[in-house]
């Protein structure tokens, strides 16, 4: 068995795509933890896997997945995994992927009846909960519009366990030309807002059509020019004492609340 050290040529190459910069380039990024290496093998996205060379018996059923697909499995030293992990405890298995992006035009005209659209979402970790949460609640898409974090990014890909590969995922510089491309599919577009006039108890009409909730910068919310355009300002009830809720958990209560309706 070969083992590549963290001097290895390949190596020293798969680390650099922790940069957002190299991935666009090679069209490539890197996931790593079982989970998304086996949802990267499942949808035919794994360009190669790396495993531990200590831990490939751990490991073995989804080295035998790769191999029966015809991906390459290459081993490591610990400091070579050491090197190419970003996560505390590294799990010692990864796999180098073709990059995610769906394209928006294509993703409405497949009639989608759900979606979640973050935008100017800045935390990665929170991006890769709502991705988690869409995919368990069975939307058709994430569309991440204006400067959102890079779904590539190593911190949102091991939030989304493994969901990333799950659904399509749009990125759209333009909020504008986004939201328009939206609404014109025939998708009603409801914003999340602390103030909003329909409420989301009282939502179930609304919720019945297709539907894309826009959720917004973690630290500002949604822009002003964002919510007179939706369709409706949407208010999730707090009960408690709380002021309010974050980005991600608002994600999941509004997403379970489309799922619960739509599938009824």
């Amino acid at each position: 068995m070969d083992v590549l050290s963290e001097r290895s040529s390949r190596v020293v190459s798969y680390a650099k795509l922790h940069r957002s910069s190299v991935r666009r380039n090679e069209g490539r990024f890197l996931v790593e933890g079982a989970n998304s290496v086996t949802a990267a093998l499942d949808s035919g996205r794994a360009v190669v896997v790396l495993v531990r060379a200590d831990d490939a018996e751990r490991h073995q059923d989804v080295v035998a997945e790769a191999a029966s697909r015809g991906v390459d499995v290459l081993y490591l030293s610990d400091k070579a995994v050491t090197k190419l992990s970003e996560a505390t405890t590294p799990p010692g298995i990864f796999a180098v992927c073709d990059l995610l992006d769906a394209d928006l035009v294509e993703v409405l005209a497949a009639k989608p009846r759900l979606l979640a659209v973050a935008v100017e979402a800045r935390e990665p970790g929170n991006v890769g909960t709502i991705i988690r949460c869409a995919d368990a609640m069975g939307a058709d898409a994430v569309v991440l519009l204006g400067d959102s974090v890079d779904p590539h990014n190593g911190k949102c890909v091991r939030s989304s366990a493994g969901s990333v590969f799950h659904l399509p995922i749009v990125r759209e510089r333009s909020i504008t030309d986004g939201l328009n491309r939206i609404r014109a599919a025939g998708i009603t577009t409801l914003a999340t807002a602390a103030d909003g006039e329909l409420s989301l108890d009282d939502a179930g009409e609304v919720l019945a059509r297709p539907t894309a909730w826009l959720l917004g910068n973690e630290a500002h919310g949604l822009s002003d020019e964002v919510l007179i355009a939706a369709d409706h300002r949407v208010s999730i009830p707090i009960r408690g004492r709380a002021e309010s809720i974050n980005i991600a958990a608002a994600a999941a209560i509004c997403l379970y609340e489309s799922a619960r309706v739509q599938n009824r």
